[in-house]
C-alpha cells in the first residue's frame, strides 16, 4: 500500500524536536532530494542555522521553544522552512513568502509542503523505518571525507548514482560550513 505524501511528510515528526542547525540539515536533505533547480543563488543556498534564525527573527517562521542553544524547533517549524525553501527555488522573494506564510494554516501549510516534495517522499526518501525489521540487506559505503561516510541500503531509492553523488556533495558543504563557524 503506497502511503500518501501528507502521511509521509507527517513520518518526519518523530525526528522533531530539533535545534537549528539540526532542523537545517533535516530540510535541506528533503529541499535537495525534491530536485526543484533553483533559479537564483540565496535559493541554491541550503538552510543552515544562522538561516533558521534570520527567518525567525523576520517572521517568516514561528519563534522556537525556548531561547539561545536551547532553542528548540517541532513539526511546524519543519514545514515553514520547507516551504520557504521550496517557494525560494521556485523564485519567490522573501518579502512574498512571508506575506504568504501569514494567510496559510497549519493543515494548508502541510499540503502545500507534501505537494511540492511528493516525488522525493514517494521515492522512498523517508521510508527507511519500512525496513527496520529485515533480516538480510546490503548496504553500499560511500566515502565522504575523511573519518565520515554514508552508508546507503542497495535497494533503497537513495541508492543511485546521481542520488549518491547529491548527498555526498550535501554532507561536504555541511562539514566546509561547520568549519567555517
Amino acid at each position: 500500500m503506497v502511503e500518501s505524501p501528507v502521511a509521509l511528510l507527517r513520518a518526519h515528526a518523530r525526528y522533531a524536536p530539533w535545534n537549528a542547525r539540526g532542523l537545517a540539515s533535516h530540510v535541506a536533505s528533503l529541499v535537495d532530494a525534491a530536485g526543484v533547480r533553483p533559479t537564483n543563488a540565496s535559493a541554491r543556498a541550503a538552510p543552515s542555522a544562522r538561516s533558521v534564525r534570520f527567518y525567525v527573527a523576520n517572521q517568516l517562521m514561528d519563534r522556537p521553544e525556548g531561547l539561545g542553544t536551547s532553542a528548540t524547533y517541532n513539526y511546524r517549524h519543519f514545514l515553514q522552512l520547507l516551504s520557504i525553501k521550496m517557494r525560494q527555488r521556485e523564485g519567490m522573494s522573501l518579502e512574498t513568502i512571508r506575506r504568504d506564510m501569514r494567510e496559510v494554516t497549519g493543515d494548508s501549510l502541510e499540503r502545500r509542503v507534501a505537494q511540492s516534495l511528493a516525488t522525493a517522499l514517494m521515492s522512498g526518501v523517508p521510508q527507511s523505518a519500512h525496513h527496520d525489521g529485515d533480516v538480510m540487506v546490503s548496504w553500499r559505503r560511500v566515502g565522504v571525507a575523511d573519518g565520515v561516510e554514508l552508508h546507503l541500503r542497495d535497494d533503497s531509492p537513495a541508492a543511485r548514482d546521481v542520488t549518491i553523488v547529491a548527498l555526498r556533495e550535501a554532507v561536504r558543504t555541511a562539514l566546509g560550513r561547520m568549519e567555517a563557524e
